[in-house]
């Protein structure tokens, strides 16, 4: 993966940067692909569905409105997203588990760790614009991540070698 410096140095125009507040907890620190979006406020719902689908390198970008209260993603459900080929799993909220986050060979960035997991109340919205860390982030969106940083962009970025 090209890192995300440079990425950000040749396409400053076509870039939107999440401000720095998410933190890597996943085993991966560096990973890409197209977007996947889901909006939920403390239930997990939604997010299951999706890392039970085939992720096909995508990235499932998750609005929890910055709660901290409920995790919103744990070891089984990243190893369920681990295994079903998703890249990555960023969390504008908590998630739990960390010791198992960081078993899997997927990236997951969040605001912070919380041991309480949510209600099941089958709650949620997928594929809507949904914002996380300053930047608005749709479906279909391409998204690189790794320690300098998240970008993201409607087109995929590639610098000729």
């Amino acid at each position: 993966m090209t890192p995300v410096c440079d990425l950000c140095d040749a396409f400053p125009e076509a870039v939107q940067v999440l401000e720095p507040v998410l933190k890597s907890y996943g085993g991966e620190q560096a990973f890409f692909g197209q977007v996947e979006t889901i909006r939920t406020h403390e239930d997990n719902s939604r997010v299951r569905d999706a890392v039970n689908e085939p992720g096909s390198g995508r990235i499932l970008v998750v609005d929890g409105g910055a709660s901290l209260k409920r995790s919103l993603l744990g070891g089984d459900l990243a190893g369920k997203a681990a295994s079903n080929g998703w890249a990555g799993v960023i969390v504008n909220g908590a998630v739990r588990d960390a010791a198992e986050l960081e078993r899997e060979a997927l990236g997951v960035l969040a605001l912070a760790l919380i041991p309480m997991k949510t209600e099941k109340r089958d709650l949620g919205v997928r594929g809507v614009p949904i914002t996380v860390a300053g930047a608005v982030v749709r479906r279909g969106d391409w998204l690189y991540a790794d320690r300098d940083g998240v970008i993201v962009s409607a087109e995929p970025l590639h610098l000729q070698t």
